[in-house]
């Protein structure tokens, strides 16, 4: 049976984390590309969260892994002050490279039907 309480609390967080990124100075995190929370996965004692984090443009992954963790411990006090949760989980971050793979697989795709269409009309 899904737990919809978790469910309901990994939305909250990463609303109010998405919101919070955007007001962080960090320049590691601000270099130019566009940062996106994209799922959060809290664990069931609320004592930890891994969020995931999609970026577009230039960046350095190292670099904004950095930052992303410094700014970890602003960012857990915001979520505590915006969400009234019994526990405020410890926030682990992973670039989730999932629609960057989703333009790759499409791109792919296209060429593919480009090759086919220039067959078709040989």
């Amino acid at each position: 049976m899904p737990n919809h309480h978790i469910d309901r609390v990994n939305d909250d967080i990463r609303r109010v984390l998405a919101e919070k990124l955007r007001q962080v100075k960090d320049p590691r995190i601000q270099q130019g590309a566009m940062l996106t929370v994209t799922h959060t996965e809290t664990t069931s004692d609320l004592r930890h969260c891994k969020v995931y984090v999609s970026v577009l443009g230039q960046y350095d992954e190292k670099q904004m892994l950095r930052g992303l963790k410094s700014v970890g411990g602003y960012l857990r006090r915001e979520l505590g002050r915006s969400l009234d949760l019994r526990y405020t989980p410890e926030l682990t971050f992973v670039l989730d490279d999932s629609i960057a793979h989703g333009a790759y697989i499409n791109k792919l795709i296209n060429d593919l039907e480009l090759q086919h269409d220039d067959n078709e009309s040989e």
